[in-house]
């Protein structure tokens, strides 16, 4: 099990990215009558807001960590860190930075890959404290707080035999990976993680610089709920707390093979890639390739070993791959991949994108190519497979758009050692310029980008990760964030802001 990488399974479902900041001097073309913090001259102010909950400052001792994100890559040094300790923390702690016209970033998980959850000289309001659950076995829905990471919420979850889509990597934070759409083993079965959100609690910015509170379902601000189903990461409030539709799940079949070399790359990927997303809707399965081997793993839901081989069969017929199977409690079974995130690399740079049609053997060899010149170990490109529920829409939509895709794919390149800075400074332009060169190699045969997986410098972002939902989604940033509080490198602008291009 623990040939995990730790790209490994899913930083595809990573970015926290609850990521939210103010820039100072928005100019007034952009917010007319409004500030940096959004104040309107006319409206009501509220009383001076104090910073409430676990608080840590420059100078305090544990400052160094509280400050640290998953990708070492990025480093920054807020004014203060607020550990929110419930919703009430949240909304001073949003208040106060509005009045002080103080840069705002919101952090869960901490894998905000391009380090958008923090902020210099900034206010972090951090919710992974917010971990209450209250799950109903007999109406089979879940309130949980903003802070469960993954592993925390399969885990939970699991003890019930119950699930969620969610991804596969434990540290991540479960609102960050929903709130941007979310994928994993079981999103050919249960659809993508935002599709079983069914509400959340939402801290938003009130007034001239007040918060407050309100609650998004499909009865009460069902236009935000659809907003927060693929582009809630950030865009329009403090989530505090979700609500899903789970499902009974007592047992899976977990599957892994590895083919050492890539002597087999080309049956193996067009294998994979023409059956996977046309399996039964409970078989779920990512492809890792490697600089040296093939990884394939496998989730079936509801099945057994034998079941789950017969239906790898293709796939595992290709070559002699070592293979081997184990059936339990999805829980247990999740867990028991994880890699601790000491042994992870410091620094990770990956691209995003999806595909509707099967790769040509150009495409297949490409992928050869930059792997075996990749620029580390740890350096791998991974696939998520789709098709199956993942094509359906849950009652209410979703802004997530890519639902026609076959599967999802990304480069990825990890280095450095953990804790020590500067430790991978002489590879950092070398994986940099490797992902850049990758991802054009491949640009004919993709389309599309993943919120959570953030390509930076991308041209037409907007419509790369929402498609034809970003003017929909501008209209309710207008709504509900009407002075654009929440604004960070690549958030979504309200629509009466400045035409967008």
């Amino acid at each position: 099990m623990h040939e995990l990488s730790r790209r490994g399974v899913l930083k595809a479902t990573a970015a926290t990215g609850a990521g939210a900041v103010i820039l100072p001097g928005i100019s007034a073309a952009e917010a007319p009558a409004a500030s940096a913090a959004g104040k309107g001259p006319s409206e009501v102010k509220c009383k001076p807001a104090k910073l409430t909950g676990r608080i840590v400052r420059p100078d305090d001792a544990g400052y160094a960590d509280a400050s640290l994100g998953w990708d070492e890559l990025f480093v920054h040094y807020p004014l203060v860190i607020v550990y929110a300790q419930n919703t009430q923390d949240v909304v001073n702690a949003l208040t106060w930075a509005r009045q002080h016209d103080v840069a705002l970033r919101v952090r869960s998980g901490r894998h905000s890959l391009e380090g958008w959850s923090n902020v210099d000289n900034g206010i972090v309001i951090d919710v992974s404290e917010l971990k209450s659950a209250h799950i109903d076995t007999h109406t089979h829905v879940a309130t949980v707080g903003a802070g469960l990471t993954q592993l925390e919420a399969v885990t939970m979850l699991g003890k019930k035999d119950l699930a969620v889509t969610t991804g596969s990597e434990g540290t991540v934070g479960l609102s960050g990976a929903t709130l941007g759409g979310g994928f994993g083993f079981l999103n050919r079965w249960l659809g993508m993680a935002c599709d079983s959100l069914i509400g959340a609690e939402v801290v938003v910015a009130s007034g001239a610089e007040c918060a407050k509170v309100v609650k998004a379902d499909l009865n009460h601000n069902s236009d935000l709920l659809w907003a927060l189903r693929g582009a809630g990461n950030g865009n329009f409030g403090i989530v505090t707390s979700l609500t899903y539709k789970v499902t009974p799940l007592k047992s899976v079949a977990y599957v892994q093979a590895t083919w050492n070399g890539l002597g087999d790359l080309h049956a193996v990927f067009d294998t994979w890639q023409r059956t996977a997303p046309i399996a039964d809707n409970r078989l779920g399965s990512q492809l890792e390739v490697h600089r040296d081997k093939i990884l394939l793993f496998a989730v079936l839901a509801k099945g057994t070993a034998a079941e789950a081989k017969k239906m790898l069969a293709p796939i595992l017929s290709v070559g002699s791959p070592d293979v081997s199977t184990q059936v339990g409690n999805w829980g247990d079974v999740y867990a028991g991949f994880q890699i601790p995130t000491q042994a992870d690399p410091a620094n990770w740079k990956f691209f995003s994108q999806f595909t509707r049609k099967p790769f040509p053997k150009k495409a297949i060899s490409l992928i050869g190519s930059f792997m075996q010149d990749a620029p580390s170990d740890a350096s791998n490109f991974f696939t998520q497979s789709f098709g199956g529920a993942v094509r359906k829409s849950p009652r209410g939509g979703t802004a997530f758009t890519h639902r026609d895709a076959i599967f999802y794919s990304e480069p990825g390149a990890g280095w450095g050692t953990r804790g020590q800075a500067g430790s991978g400074d002489a590879i950092t332009p070398q994986a940099q310029a490797w992902i850049a060169e990758f991802s054009q190699a491949l640009r004919p045969y993709v389309n599309g980008a993943y919120v959570n997986v953030p390509n930076v410098g991308m041209q037409e972002w907007e419509t790369a990760y929402w498609g034809s939902n970003f003017d929909r989604l501008r209209e309710i940033k207008a709504k509900y964030d009407p002075y654009n509080v929440f604004k960070y490198e690549q958030s979504i602008p309200p629509a009466t802001l400045h035409g967008h291009a």
